[in-house]
């Protein structure tokens, strides 16, 4: 399914709770399903480690969760799906010294790889561009694959400092409502966005369009 479809949708939509279940049957992980929940005044993650899938929901209302809330405890007709990330966890490389590996972030070795590949996506349309109504995301896929899709990205970031300590690459498309950051070591250090057409993404975020 389109999982833009899904934005703006409750924590007990049947939209969510039929795309959590075709996840599932692809993984053989008891309770898959069930996410840890961390949430704060402006902001619940559910976020389902085993499926390489983390949603961020934006309490409306007026509605202000405390820090800590259990799943029940939600008042989730006051809280709407307002982004989705989507994580592929590259396999490291073990000729890679250790303080690299150290400085991999948390989310790297709690998430797994989104079990669903080739993951589709759905650019927008723009006025003016010839665009492919479909994307097929390998977890192989490049930056240079985006770049061929969506075109030149309306901001990017991250690639500075040392190799070891830098944060990756990331682009995002703000008029499609995808941002992609991406990892390996083409994405790190002084030379990344020289070598970043070579780096597989990491994590795509999917959120709601908006203007540049």
């Amino acid at each position: 399914m389109n999982v833009r479809d899904l934005l703006g949708a409750h924590p007990a939509a049947d939209s969510i709770s039929s795309y959590l279940g075709s996840l599932t049957s692809l993984v053989d992980i008891p309770n898959s399903s069930l996410p840890e929940v961390k949430s704060y005044s402006d902001a619940v993650y559910f976020n389902y480690y085993a499926l390489g899938l983390s949603f961020l929901f934006s309490p409306q209302n007026g509605y202000k969760p405390t820090t800590g809330l259990k799943h029940d405890q939600l008042k989730n007709d006051h809280l709407i799906l307002d982004s989705i990330d989507i994580y592929n966890i590259p396999k490291i490389n073990p000729s890679v010294n250790s303080s690299s590996k150290s400085a991999s972030r948390t989310a790297d070795l709690v998430f797994a790889t989104h079990p669903a590949s080739p993951l589709k996506l759905y650019p927008l349309p723009q006025e003016g561009k010839e665009r492919l109504a479909e994307i097929e995301i390998l977890r192989e896929t490049t930056g240079k694959d985006f770049v061929v899709w969506l075109g030149e990205p309306d901001r990017k970031g991250g690639g500075t400092g040392p190799s070891s300590g830098s944060i990756g690459i990331w682009c995002e498309w703000s008029k499609d409502g995808i941002m992609v950051e991406f990892g390996g070591d083409e994405s790190r250090g002084p030379q990344a966005w020289e070598r970043g057409k070579d780096a597989t993404w990491k994590v795509i975020t999917v959120f709601p369009s908006k203007d540049t």
